[in-house]
């Protein structure tokens, strides 16, 4: 067995994992961990394949793959980077949802009961407020 075909079998290996966890996994993190694996394998099948397609019997390699694979990488990096901002902002968003609803975080931690506002009166006439001012009625 030649390098290029374990580092093809190992690829194939990690799309399997990847695919397999991206299909079962529950949190959208592990599903996010999953995609990466997958692409970890598709980029070590490319490799492989710039490997085997090399010239000289295999000791020089085809330069076309690997600059997909760079291209790739970078590419896979700044998807996660934003997938994973995301993830943030949407567990912020959920949590503070939660807690204007009253129910408590996802933490465990109880949420502080929310006051009532305080009712605002004008000064001039001591009635409530209506939020407009006392010039310009007739």
């Amino acid at each position: 067995m030649t390098e290029a075909q374990i580092y093809g079998i190992c690829g194939a290996g990690l799309v399997g994992i990847g695919l397999y966890g991206a299909i079962l996994g529950r949190s959208a993190l592990r599903r996010l961990l999953a995609f990466n694996l997958v692409g970890s394998g598709v980029f070590l099948i490319f490799g492989a394949i710039a490997r085997r397609g090399g010239l000289a019997g295999g000791a020089a390699s085809d330069p076309v793959p690997q600059a997909l694979v760079i291209t790739g990488l970078v590419v896979a990096f700044a998807a996660t980077a934003l997938a994973a901002a995301l993830l943030i902002r949407l567990a912020a968003v959920e949590r503070d949802e939660a807690s204007a609803r009253g129910k408590p975080e996802a933490a465990g931690a109880p949420s502080a009961p929310v006051a009532a506002p305080a009712k605002s009166t004008d000064p001039r006439t001591e009635q409530p407020a209506t939020g407009q001012s006392g010039a310009g009625h007739s």
